[in-house]
């Protein structure tokens, strides 16, 4: 007996399911109950009403995302167990410690739970959800992460999810604490290095997680050296070269805010360094304006330029771009770590953009390192589109 909210597929649409991928597209879609809302839950059938998995329903290209393959409930219990797995993870491979207590617990389709993220900065989780299914579960997903973590572990849960809904939302989310919210300790741990973390107004959850083992192999490097940090942010980069040697570290960003932040997070390591300098500018403009040869090492980290298809070749032209000015400026014998975090573009793409930049310079370059994101931001194997961070460490002469 099929419940009230039940979708039918067309005929051989079925497959990708079958093949364990998470995602129900609306041109899939056969038959849809009157009255279906967004963040209803709803079972998926195949044109031969075989049960095929169970999930959020949304309005747009996407119209389901698939919680589970099982004939399950989706309760409590069932986050509990999601979140189990995904905490016990974590743990097993080291990154929940004394020296490190900053880390992505829920990395959406990556730990089987599509449109939610959970980052943990020491006592304190922040939850965003990217569907109105996951906003409509917050309550069920506090409860889960308190029998999960434990109270005494998890003092602060906030929900952050303005502006990480879909536009189309008819729903209204408000970024608040729904456990806590009297700590004034903003302080996390990563690598044994201390970080401010805004997550009250800070960009994402307040700092930028995927970039740690990114982060540690870049220290490895910066012994002696004149870093650039471009695209700052809260000074990440910075704060490793730091403490891997350099001779000294500037970090831009044309946010001023992004800029304090980075400063702050220096002295919290470094107090009284002379070493590091911060500019709020483009950075487009201050690689422009910058003596050539200054430079030993380069971080080029910026946002996503490609946020939806419709902007990949736009993007393409961006990341060549900054990448050629870069090219142009660094050292002989210099690196460059570069990135790409659009989840449009591939690393195909991403790589081709830097060759066509390498190629107009006109420079030596050869690839040291391919980088990606870390294992607190799995990808799950049936979904490649999770891969979404691209790296590479060039050697240039």
């Amino acid at each position: 007996m099929k419940e009230k909210y039940d979708i039918i597929l067309r005929p051989k649409k079925e497959e990708s399911l079958r093949r364990f991928h998470p995602w129900v597209f609306s041109g899939a879609i056969a038959k849809m109950p009157q009255g279906i809302k967004e963040g209803d839950i709803v079972k998926v059938f195949s044109a031969n009403e075989e049960f095929l998995g169970i999930g959020h329903y949304q309005i747009g290209s996407i119209s389901v995302r698939i919680l589970s393959f099982l004939d399950e409930a989706i309760d409590v219990d069932f986050y509990v167990r999601q979140i189990s797995s995904a905490y016990k993870m974590r743990t097993e491979i080291g990154l929940s410690r004394a020296d490190n207590n900053t880390f992505r617990l829920v990395h959406g389709e990556g730990d089987f739970l599509p449109g939610l993220i959970v980052d943990i900065y020491g006592k304190t989780a922040v939850i965003q959800a990217h569907s109105v299914g996951m906003d409509t579960d917050k309550e069920k997903i506090v409860a889960a992460l308190q029998q999960v973590i434990g109270a005494e572990k998890l003092e602060n849960i906030y929900y952050k999810s303005e502006g990480t809904l879909p536009f189309k939302a008819d729903i209204e989310s408000t970024d608040e604490y729904l456990v806590g919210g009297k700590s004034t300790d903003y302080i996390a741990v990563e690598n044994g290095l201390k970080f401010n973390i805004d997550w009250l107004r800070g960009q994402k959850t307040g700092f930028f997680v995927d970039q740690r083992e990114n982060r540690r192999l870049l220290e490895k490097y910066a012994i002696g050296k004149t870093v650039l940090n471009m695209f700052c942010y809260t000074g990440g980069f910075s704060v490793y070269a730091l403490r891997g040697g350099a001779k000294s570290v500037h970090s831009v960003d044309s946010s001023a805010k992004a800029v304090s932040l980075t400063d702050e997070n220096v002295k919290l390591n470094f107090e009284n360094d002379t070493r590091h300098t911060s500019f709020s500018e483009d950075a487009f403009k201050f690689l422009k304006e910058s003596v050539t040869d200054t430079y030993d090492l380069i971080i080029l980290d910026p946002p996503a330029f490609a946020k939806h298809r419709g902007a990949i070749n736009n993007a393409l032209q961006g990341y060549k771009r900054l990448n050629l000015a870069a090219l142009e400026k660094i050292k002989s014998g210099g690196i460059l770590f570069t990135f790409s975090c659009s989840q449009v573009i591939s690393k195909e793409q991403f790589r081709l953009a830097v060759f066509s930049a390498a190629a107009i310079s006109g420079r030596k370059v050869r690839i040291l390192h391919q980088l990606t994101q870390p294992a607190d931001h799995p990808i799950n194997i049936y979904h490649p589109e999770g891969e979404y961070l691209k790296g590479l460490v060039l050697f240039v002469e």
